[in-house]
């Protein structure tokens, strides 16, 4: 490991494209220097084992996905994204443009090529192996600039600091697709099966290779297909059905065995212990983020979820509608929905939504205690629970952070079935054979029915539709209430996952952020039960009126001091009431602009539209 102390400084110097200090490349010589390095496949391994902390973090800000804000979930202050309008504007550096990985990887790519690899007496599986983890993960950092910028310089080699590649313009989003591809398609050759690598799901297979294909491949089908994207090339249907043969394979067991992860008869909790787990679920988990509490690598997802200093996040009562009644039908159907109290909408619901949110009975994993939603740590009412440990992990104070080490997914198994049920729906090639093999089975875990084509397209969600409280843009074509259905499944299935907002965009529904970020529906003062035991939990008392009597351990709120209520003295929890949202621009905001300073530094650059 000695060795990788020194080499570092030499290989990641250039930050950015254009940045002539960054692009500094020295070695001194009482250094290792890299033809020297990669004699062994251990040097292989060693070196390519940084990409992973480096890379997966599923958000440009180098931050675990649970606490990613888009129309489900929030917390204070919003992000800049979720204001919006004239509160977003063109950073002068940074921003998620940043290139350093990429040399890296790169270098790596130049020097631990076969041929030299031969001459070493390295054997040619070992370097193909560890060249296919260099270049999926090369796909991955170009597969997230795509998403954020659009057309990007591909760059395929190291950069000195007078190589007229620095100044080179953004190249088309087909080229790095093509590109993308072809490196996923080596990662999938030479990466190993599930069963060869007894490290998974902590180091890359064939699965992950596959998995990112998947991925990539339906957000680009459907971006280009929403947003009425035409380029030389491929078309979005050709990615689609990219996403559906790397759906298939997968699927098919032959590139290693994956499944929902569920334990019999426990359905009303599987959901949930697989997130809470310590360790990543190695039947659903085709790659995932390792933690270790003893080796001090943590994550805060617990004082995330149960310490009002951290941003008091709640999901927002028009997703939280969305999710299903336990048998199939819509929440959104039913007399009175509108202004239905915590405790009664919380009953016979989607098993997946107390599973999130703290709901009825809730009580933390190893204790027994039932808490109630902590309206001091929540700004909707609906407070988190997705990631939230056992309680001897990570203890409640805030000097502790209450810190955890549980596995973070980076790709399941039930998101490739949802991306091969939704680019079938797009292509208009699905079956009900493909919804009972994807929705089916991912529904199948807490107790529910597969979804009916039939019926969903017969009758497509009211609810879904609204622009009020659904997708602001909506598909066409035959299979409207299918599509509508399969993206329910999605943000249920996947909320905090880190996919929303790229969800959002992907389908041209930008607005969506836009819509009401109220909370539980609360009908004015008096006393509330939130866990459905009999006892009140709360007390709500009006501005200027005298407290009343907790004798029963109630929590008293004040009515616009305490908690914000929509109407005044009753109404949905109205955590943001003074967040300025400006309102997302249709015309500007589905791609991030490039910082002022790259434009400066690269005349070559061409800023996003309207930025």
């Amino acid at each position: 490991m000695k060795k990788l102390l020194y080499i570092p400084m030499a290989l990641i110097a250039l930050a950015g494209f254009t940045s002539c200090e960054d692009a500094i490349d020295l070695q001194p010589e009482s250094k290792i220097g890299l033809d020297e390095y990669f004699n062994t496949a251990t040097d292989l391994q060693l070196f390519t084992n940084y990409f992973y902390p480096q890379v997966l973090t599923q958000n440009m800000d180098g931050n675990p996905a649970f606490d990613n804000m888009a129309d489900d979930l929030f917390s204070l202050p919003l992000s800049t994204e979720l204001r919006a309008g004239q509160s977003r504007s063109i950073p002068s550096s940074g921003g998620g443009w940043s290139w350093g990985i990429l040399r890296r990887i790169n270098t790596f790519l130049e020097y631990a090529t076969l041929e030299n690899a031969a001459a070493k007496g390295i054997e040619e599986a070992d370097a193909k192996k560890y060249i296919g983890v260099a270049r999926f993960f090369r796909a991955y950092f170009y597969a997230q600039k795509v998403m954020r910028f659009g057309d990007v310089p591909w760059i395929d080699r190291q950069l000195e600091s007078d190589d007229p590649q620095l100044y080179a313009p953004r190249d088309s989003r087909e080229l790095i697709l093509t590109k993308i591809l072809e490196d996923l398609e080596y990662a999938e050759e030479n990466l190993p099966v599930k069963e060869n690598e007894s490290s998974a799901p902590y180091r890359l297979t064939k699965g992950a290779a596959l998995a990112l294909k998947s991925n990539i491949c339906l957000y680009e089908g459907t971006f280009r297909k929403y947003h009425g994207i035409q380029l030389d090339g491929n078309d979005w249907k050709y990615y689609l059905n990219q996403c559906v043969d790397a759906s298939e394979k997968l699927m098919s067991g032959k590139y290693g065995k994956y499944s929902i992860a569920k334990v019999a008869g426990k359905a009303e909790d599987n959901y949930r212990e697989m997130f809470a787990a310590q360790d990543a679920n190695k039947d659903e988990y085709i790659l995932a983020v390792k933690y270790d509490q003893g080796l001090g690598i943590k994550h805060n997802a617990n004082s995330y979820s149960i310490n009002a200093t951290q941003g008091q996040p709640g999901y927002a009562r028009k997703f939280v509608c969305t999710y299903l009644m336990k048998d199939g039908s819509r929440f959104t159907d039913k007399p009175g929905w509108q202004t239905m109290q915590f405790a009664e909408e919380m009953q016979n619901r989607d098993p997946r939504l107390q599973q999130s949110v703290r709901g009825l009975n809730y009580h933390r994993q190893g204790a027994t205690a039932i808490l109630a939603a902590d309206l001091g740590c929540t700004v909707t009412g609906y407070q988190p629970i997705k990631f939230v440990t056992e309680s001897k992990i990570g203890n409640y104070s805030c000097d502790k952070n209450n810190e955890t080490s549980s596995d973070l997914p980076e790709f399941r198994y039930a998101e490739v079935l949802l991306n091969l049920a939704e680019a079938k729906a797009e292509l208009e090639t699905l079956q009900q054979s493909d919804l009972d093999n994807t929705i089916g089975k991912i529904r199948e875990r807490v107790g529910m029915g597969s979804l009916s084509m039939a019926a969903a397209n017969a009758n497509p969600d009211p609810y879904l539709m609204n622009s009020e409280t659904g997708f602001t843009t909506l598909p066409s074509g035959s299979n409207l209430g299918v599509i509508l259905e399969i993206r329910r499944e999605r943000g249920v299935e996947m909320v905090q996952e880190g996919r929303r907002w790229n969800d959002l965009m992907r389908w041209k529904c930008g607005k969506m952020i836009d819509q009401s970020f109220t909370g539980a529906y609360i009908p004015g003062p008096g006393s509330y039960d939130f866990t459905g035991d009999g006892k009140d939990d709360y007390i709500f008392y009006a501005s200027g009126t005298v407290p009343p009597a907790a004798n029963n351990g109630e929590t008293l709120l004040e009515i616009g001091k305490d908690i914000y209520l929509s109407d005044g003295n009753s109404g949905y929890i109205n955590g943001t009431r003074d967040e300025n949202r400006q309102g997302f621009n249709e015309e500007r905001d589905y791609l991030y602009p490039i910082p002022s300073n790259e434009l400066q530094l690269n005349p070559n650059l061409v800023q996003n539209p309207k930025w």
